[in-house]
C-alpha cells in the first residue's frame, strides 16, 4: 500500500515554537505518517512518523482553547482552530495512532521469532491466501444456500399453479361432465402439504472479519469509535460497547462507495425518507474491501482516489483457487529448488548462485509448506465446484421464472374467457 496516500486532511492553526506565533495550514494523514503545511509559504512545518508519537491530547489553557497535542518523543506540537472540530480530528488521529503501534509491535514480535527466513515468509504468505480462500468459501456457501432456498420457493410456486391449473379446468368443464368432484379432491389427495423449513442463518454464520472503524452517520460531522463486522448475509456496524448501531442485509445495501484504500461509504435508499448512509474510515480496510468487492460486486464503486487499489485486488472470481494454487506451487518451487537456475537460462552468476542458496528453508518448513499447500488445493477445488454448481442452479432458476411467466399468462387468458 501506499505510504504517500492522504487519508485526510484538515484546516487548523500550528503553534510554531521557534517564531513564536500561530502559523495557518492544513494537518495532513497518511497511512503512516502526520504532516502540517502552512498556507502562506506552502513549508512542510511538521513530518513524524505515527509510530514515533507516545501521547495524543485534546488540552486547553488560558490562551489556547479546544487544542490537540501530539507528543513526538520529546517534542510537543500544538494544533487550535482545527475544522471541523477537534473531537473528529483526534477520533480518527488516535485509531491510525493505535492500530499502526498494533502493526508494528506484531510486526517486531513476528520478526524476532521468524528471525526473516524465507521459509517463514512463506508460510505467512500461504496463510494469508489461505484465509482469504476460506471467507470466499463462506460468501459461496451462504450464496449457494440463497439459491437452493430460490429454488424451493420456485417448486413451491409451480406446485400452487398446477393446483390453479385443476382448478381451472373444472371451471372450464361443462356442468354434465361426470368427473368434475374428482379434479377438485385431487390436489387434497395427492398433494401433500409442504412444510417451509427456516433455518435460523443467523445465528448459525459465523463471522468473515471484524475491524475497528471511525463512524460518520450521514453528513454529520461528528465521528464516534466503533466495529464493523462483516458476514456472508451482510454487514454490521456497532459501538465500542458491541451495541449493533446498524444492520445491512445484502438485499438492503444500494451502494458502496470506496473513497480511499481506508475509507468507504455504505447506502440504503429509500423513497419519501431520508437514505441511510454510514461512512467507515480503519486502518484495516484494505482487508475489508476485497471481500466486499466479492460480495458486492455490481454495488461497489472505486472513487478516484481508490482506482489503484481496485487494480492491485481486483481478480476473476472464477480463476480464485486456481490462481492462488498455481502461485503458491511456482513459489515454493522455486524455493525448494535453489540451485536451478533462474527462468530456464544457464551460466547464473556467483551472486544469484549464493543469494539462492541463502533461500533454502528447512525441512520442517518445508513439510509446514506442502501441508498448507495440500489445504489450499482442496479449498481451491471446493471453489471451483461451488461455483460451477451455482452456475447450474442459475441456470435452473432462469428456466423455472420463465416457464412461470408463461404458465401465468395462460392462466391469466383463461381466467378472462370464464369471466
Amino acid at each position: 500500500m501506499n505510504e504517500d496516500i492522504r487519508i485526510h486532511s484538515w484546516p487548523c492553526s500550528y503553534y510554531l515554537d521557534t517564531s513564536k506565533q500561530w502559523v495557518s495550514g492544513k494537518l495532513s494523514l497518511t497511512p503512516v505518517a502526520i504532516k502540517f503545511t502552512a498556507d502562506k509559504t506552502g513549508e512542510l512545518l511538521v513530518n513524524f512518523h505515527l509510530s514515533s508519537i507516545s501521547e495524543i491530547k485534546k488540552e486547553s489553557s488560558n490562551l489556547i482553547f479546544s487544542s490537540l497535542t501530539v507528543l513526538e518523543k520529546s517534542t510537543k506540537h500544538w494544533f487550535s482552530s482545527l475544522q471541523p472540530n477537534r473531537n473528529v480530528v483526534f477520533n480518527i488521529l488516535e485509531h491510525f495512532w493505535r492500530e499502526q503501534l498494533l502493526s508494528s509491535q506484531s510486526a517486531g514480535a513476528e520478526a524476532a521469532a521468524l528471525q526473516s527466513t524465507k521459509g517463514k515468509e512463506l508460510t505467512g504468505l500461504l496463510t494469508g491466501s489461505q484465509k482469504r480462500l476460506e471467507d470466499t468459501a463462506k460468501v459461496l456457501h451462504y450464496q449457494g444456500e440463497q439459491f437452493d432456498n430460490i429454488m424451493r420457493g420456485l417448486n413451491k410456486i409451480e406446485g400452487d399453479m398446477d393446483v390453479a391449473d385443476r382448478l381451472l379446468t373444472e371451471l372450464e368443464s361443462p356442468s354434465w361432465w361426470p368427473f368434475s368432484s374428482k379434479l377438485w379432491k385431487a390436489p387434497l389427495e395427492t398433494k401433500p402439504k409442504e412444510t417451509a423449513t427456516v433455518s435460523d442463518s443467523k445465528n448459525q454464520e459465523g463471522i468473515i472479519i471484524r475491524i475497528p472503524v471511525i463512524i460518520t452517520h450521514r453528513t454529520d460531522s461528528n465521528v464516534k469509535p466503533g466495529k464493523l463486522t462483516l458476514f456472508a448475509s451482510g454487514l454490521e456496524i456497532s459501538d465500542c460497547n458491541s451495541q449493533v448501531i446498524h444492520r445491512f442485509e445484502l438485499k438492503d445495501v444500494d451502494d458502496i462507495r470506496v473513497h480511499t484504500p481506508y475509507e468507504i461509504s455504505v447506502r440504503q435508499r429509500f423513497i419519501g425518507k431520508p437514505d441511510t448512509s454510514y461512512r467507515l474510515l480503519s486502518a484495516k480496510m484494505p482487508e475489508v474491501i476485497p471481500i466486499l468487492e466479492m460480495q458486492f460486486s455490481k454495488k461497489i464503486q472505486f472513487l478516484e482516489d481508490a482506482l489503484g487499489f481496485v487494480g492491485a485486488t481486483k481478480s476473476p472470481q472464477v480463476d480464485l483457487g486456481t490462481s492462488i494454487w498455481q502461485a503458491a506451487t511456482g513459489l515454493v518451487g522455486g524455493v525448494l529448488q535453489p540451485s536451478s537456475p533462474v527462468g530456464g537460462k544457464e551460466g547464473v552468476d556467483d551472486d544469484q548462485v549464493q543469494l539462492q542458496k541463502q533461500e533454502k528453508i528447512s525441512q520442517e518448513e518445508a513439510k509446514e509448506l506442502k501441508q498448507i499447500l495440500q489445504k489450499l488445493k482442496g479449498l481451491a477445488l471446493e471453489t471451483e465446484a461451488e461455483l460451477e454448481r451455482q452456475d447450474e442452479a442459475l441456470d435452473s432458476i432462469t428456466t423455472s421464472v420463465d416457464r412461470a411467466t408463461l404458465n401465468i399468462d395462460k392462466q391469466n387468458r383463461r381466467i378472462k374467457r370464464l369471466t
